[in-house]
């Protein structure tokens, strides 16, 4: 179901019941890794997969940097300049 650079990957998918009886598949909670990482000031043009690049040479680890933060909107990391964020080290 997922690809395995996916954060979801070894995940355990349940069944789950919905209001109206239909039975449909999803993943179970992930619990957040402890992460160390290095503190990088956000920059006016810096977005996740761009610094996931720089960070792993790959655009689609960002989830690293997500989970090493607390914000829960993922890409809400990068929209203040000057605001510090954890990148995990590669």
């Amino acid at each position: 179901m997922f690809l395995e650079t996916s954060r979801y990957f070894r995940q355990k998918q349940v069944n789950v019941v919905t209001k109206d009886g239909r039975t449909v598949k999803a993943v179970s909670l992930r619990r957040l890794p402890t992460v160390n990482g290095e503190p990088k000031f956000v920059e006016e043009s810096d977005r996740l997969d761009i610094i996931a690049q720089r960070q792993y040479q790959n655009p689609t680890q960002f989830w690293h940097i997500a989970d090493a933060n607390t914000e829960l909107a993922a890409n809400d990391l990068v929209q203040e300049v000057g605001r510090i964020i954890q990148v995990p080290n590669g």
